[in-house]
């Protein structure tokens, strides 16, 4: 994802974490992160907070670094945002992500660091270097440079990760650990189904090539057998190339592409120029990196079914 992107100031985001850091469900209360009578976790973006939330149940509190509709790659976080991390008592991340969100993990004296990312396996995608992962090569991380972080859309991927922040839940709180064991068990049995309903619903199709405005589908496309073409290198606000959208009229007509997908968190205007260039419509595939009003759907599992019909239909189910 581009760089140029809007990026909420340091000011604002101040301003924001001094309302007190966004939160999600009623479990999360309207409190700041830390010290609260729960197992209190920061969650550095939306699919991170989904999982402490379904794990942790009534027993946790759980704050985001990422405010909704905030696109989380661009995140800066706040001095008092990084002060309210050092007051929790466990921080859920995917490491490589968000640079800002590392740097402040690194120097917390967090008891409980849990790295999304450690807990899967992470693959280079062929559109996805160059594009955002790109942008961090110069971060500390230098082992994960160039690997594409968007695990959560692949549901089996999504489960592994459950499995261990559940593991690491029930270490750090044994108090509740039987409770994180059984939300575990329950939110993997549901990603396992999600699995299911995706192979089973993309396995028989009229092509199985389809065009997104950001490469976050990598792990998808790689689950299900299908093949994602990104418009990479270009900025959400800007137009493509002539030669760009020639490449993929090309590419659309060779194998059957209807449809240019974009995003819920950006602009619309790169899907719907080179929609309208090559002859092809629009529709929403959405990376779930937040929920907001936009989302088709309120939370991870409905966003995703949402998404799972919009491929069906892209790609010509039958």
């Amino acid at each position: 994802m581009n760089v140029r992107r809007q990026r909420i100031s340091g000011i604002a985001m101040a301003a924001t974490a001094a309302l007190g850091l966004g939160t999600l469900t009623a479990c999360s209360g309207a409190s700041a992160a830390g010290n609260t009578d729960k197992f209190d976790v920061v969650a550095s973006f939306y699919p991170m907070a989904f999982l402490a939330e379904r794990i942790g149940g009534d027993h946790v509190h759980v704050t985001s670094l990422t405010q909704p509709g905030q696109e989380p790659h661009d995140l800066e976080i706040s001095a008092q945002q990084t002060a309210q991390l050092q007051e929790s008592d466990a921080v859920l991340y995917l490491k490589n992500l968000q640079p800002s969100v590392d740097d402040a993990v690194a120097q917390s004296e967090v008891k409980t660091k849990i790295d999304a990312a450690a807990l899967t396996s992470l693959e280079k995608h062929g559109n996805e270097v160059g594009g955002h992962a790109a942008e961090h090569d110069d971060h500390e991380n230098e082992e994960l440079s160039g690997l594409d972080p968007h695990i959560w859309l692949d549901p089996v991927r999504y489960a592994q990760v459950a499995e261990g922040v559940g593991k690491a839940f029930e270490k750090a709180d044994p108090d509740h650990a039987a409770d994180y064991k059984a939300n575990t068990a329950a939110l993997v049995k549901k990603l396992d189904a999600l699995n299911t309903e995706f192979r089973t619903g993309l396995a028989d199709t009229r092509t199985k090539v389809f065009v997104t405005t950001h490469a976050a589908f990598g792990y998808l496309a790689e689950r299900y057998g299908l093949t994602e073409e990104a418009i990479n290198g270009l900025d959400p606000e800007s137009e493509p190339s002539a030669a760009r959208v020639k490449e993929l009229e090309k590419m659309a007509k060779a194998d059957g592409v209807t449809t240019v997908f974009y995003e819920t968190l950006v602009s619309d205007k790169t899907a719907k120029t080179i929609a309208s260039d090559a002859g092809l419509t629009t529709d929403v595939l959405d990376p779930i990196e937040g929920i907001t009003d936009k989302s088709r759907g309120k939370d991870y599992f409905s966003v995703q079914q949402a998404n799972l019909e919009a491929l069906q239909k892209a790609l010509g189910a039958k």
